[in-house]
């Protein structure tokens, strides 16, 4: 009998062990779907710089009373490249205004990107050493953010923003959240 458990606890164990790992990767997962914790608090208090007017000073405070998409980007990150054109073409609309907040990042480099690829931002925020996006709660860019007029985040994508992601989901937030007042 001694035998007999000395082999049939490993296997038990190897198999209840195997049932998780089946189980979890059953599971509908999406890792450009992570939950943040700051989605329905208030954007975080911040006080940089302007990219294009390092003299001019943006505040937190000076982004209420309008909805936003809030853009986490660098000249250095591949995927903000990818995105980049879409973010044009929603700022074309003019249904969402989109703040960037550029990312450790080299200024020079970020405002030669801007004027080649165009400018999507109708203010672009200058975070040289991160700690605002630390305070976001970003680990990659890119990284988005769509918050309310009264500075509340409703909504976070990490990745790249596509047309499809506009369409089926922002804009819709949007208008949910400007036929709120």
């Amino acid at each position: 009998m001694n035998r007999y458990l000395r082999y049939s606890i490993p296997l038990i164990i190897f198999v209840v062990i195997a049932l998780f790992l089946g189980w979890g990767l059953r599971q509908d997962y999406d890792p450009k779907h992570i939950p943040s914790p700051l989605i329905g608090k208030s954007i975080p208090t911040f006080s940089l710089p302007s990219l294009e007017q390092a003299e001019t000073v943006i505040s937190d405070k000076d982004l209420l009373g309008n909805v936003y998409l809030l853009n986490v980007w660098a000249t250095w990150c591949v995927s903000c490249r990818a995105e980049h054109e879409t973010l044009v073409q929603l700022a074309r609309t003019g249904k969402v205004d989109i703040i960037g907040l550029n990312w450790k990042d080299e200024r020079d480099k970020a405002e030669v990107w801007l004027r080649q690829l165009g400018n999507p931002y109708s203010v672009n925020i200058f975070d040289k050493k991160g700690r605002t996006a630390i305070d976001l709660g970003v680990y990659g860019a890119p990284e988005t953010f769509l918050v309310d007029s009264q500075g509340i985040i409703r909504y976070k994508h990490a990745g790249p923003v596509t047309m499809q992601l506009v369409n089926d989901t922002i804009l819709p937030i949007v208008e949910q959240l400007k036929s709120k007042g």
